[in-house]
């Protein structure tokens, strides 16, 4: 009944931002492509709701700004507060800390439609819902209460700490160390490439209590302003530059042993967790850039006039348009299932989750990149919104679980999948 409640207030509030909606989703009544790649299909009345209010915020509050926050660097936390008013600052965090209680699919649905108005707003609003989700899911009674309802209401902001200069994809290598020493744990250690860093309030930071390797990693809360906390150079990045990115650095950094997440030893356990979920709002995030890129590739090919006639003519363009619905409406299909997978927490969630990030960022950012191409030297110019798409998807096939990572964990799992089948096959002889 929560969730109810939250779908109801969500499109409540909504109705409220704008009388004349201007949307990308087009509709399901037109023909044409609009209606081929409709993200509404298979939706129940209540997602369709909410999907029509991130839409419309989408098209009214990040759109017009979008290309401003990317060539100024502005991390635009006025917005990001409104979009909290709608319940998109705790989506997935229970409601009795202020959160939406909505499901991973819900999620998916709204993290697409905001990314159509801008991917990198998105992709960190997208960062700071798992962070407030891992604090709900493993926090005790007082740290919920006492994080989660200023994250839900995007009061304050929180970054997601694990990966390091010496440890990427190689996570369980971490080095950041926290001693003990009476109430308190000391940090010190470095994080890389943190969204967020610098600019935001509270930081959850993987960090190694123990002994080598993933059962000696704890989860700790760090707070803004605690001494030993500082932080490096804001990096100069391709794309999502409406989000800071920062080092975080501990020196003698004392955190209190309550903001620990669990007991020690369970941080690696929890950051894994939360990356399942994370692979799928980054993939959700892609799903955006290329609904909003097939658009704004079709729009061009209508006006747009070479030997005589409109490129919409051509029928090798219209092929290549073809291939991106189709592969758009694919990794839609795929991430929807995985959030569905992880929602049920089914035995293959965890593969499946891995797949649809695999899958659908490689074939989105494709999808972008042609629509780019489509538009010929206009593409290339700032003034085209589709160039920005590119930039700032391309770094979703390396965060969240870098492809080729992805690629070798899943040839691990076949293969011991196969040696399973073969072991039960011979002892069926």
């Amino acid at each position: 009944m929560a969730a109810v409640g939250a779908l109801s207030r969500i499109a409540r509030l909504g109705s409220r931002i704008c009388k004349n909606r201007v949307t990308l989703s087009g509709n399901s009544q037109k023909r044409g492509i609009a209606a081929c790649i409709d993200p509404s299909h298979g939706l129940t009345d209540e997602q369709k709701e909410f999907q029509k209010v991130a839409f419309d915020f989408a098209a009214n509050e990040m759109a017009p700004h979008m290309a401003e926050w990317d060539q100024k660097e502005i991390f635009p936390v006025e917005t990001m507060r409104k979009a909290a008013q709608l319940g998109f600052g705790g989506i997935y965090v229970q409601p009795d800390v202020g959160g939406s209680g909505l499901s991973r699919l819900d999620t998916s649905i709204i993290f697409e439609a905001l990314s159509t108005g801008c991917v990198s707003t998105t992709a960190y609003i997208s960062i700071h819902n798992m962070c407030a989700w891992m604090i709900d899911s493993y926090g005790n009674k007082e740290q919920r209460e006492k994080f989660c309802p200023d994250l839900c209401s995007m009061e304050k902001f929180a970054s997601y700490c694990l990966t390091e200069p010496g440890s990427g994809s190689d996570a369980a290598s971490l080095l950041t160390s926290a001693q003990r020493k009476g109430d308190h744990y000391v940090l010190n250690g470095s994080k890389a490439f943190i969204s967020g860093g610098g600019d935001t309030d509270v930081y959850v930071v993987m960090c190694r209590t123990g002994g080598k390797g993933p059962k000696g990693i704890s989860c700790l809360v760090v707070e803004k302003g605690t001494p030993g906390l500082s932080f490096g150079k804001k990096e100069k990045k391709v794309g999502w530059n409406s989000q800071p990115t920062r080092a975080v650095i501990f020196e003698d950094c004392a955190v209190p042993v309550a903001n620990r997440l669990g007991e020690e030893g369970q941080g690696f356990n929890f950051a894994m967790k939360g990356l399942n979920g994370g692979r799928i709002n980054i993939a959700s995030c892609s799903l955006g850039a290329a609904h909003a890129s097939v658009q704004l590739a079709r729009d061009h090919l209508l006006v747009r006039k070479q030997f005589g006639e409109t490129l919409s003519n051509n029928q090798f363009l219209q092929f290549k348009l073809a291939e991106m619905a189709t592969k758009l409406v694919a990794s839609r299909l795929l991430i929807r299932e995985a959030a569905q997978a992880l929602q049920e927490d089914r035995p293959d969630a965890v593969a499946i989750c891995s797949m649809a990030k695999l899958f659908a960022t490689d074939e989105c950012f494709n999808i972008c990149n042609q629509a780019l191409q489509m538009h010929g030297g206009y593409g290339y110019l700032k003034d085209y919104a589709v160039q920005q798409f590119v930039r700032d998807i391309r770094v979703h096939q390396i965060l969240e679980g870098e492809v080729f990572s992805l690629s070798l964990a899943f040839l691990f799992v076949f293969c011991h999948i196969l040696v399973w089948l073969l072991w039960f096959h011979v002892r069926q002889l």
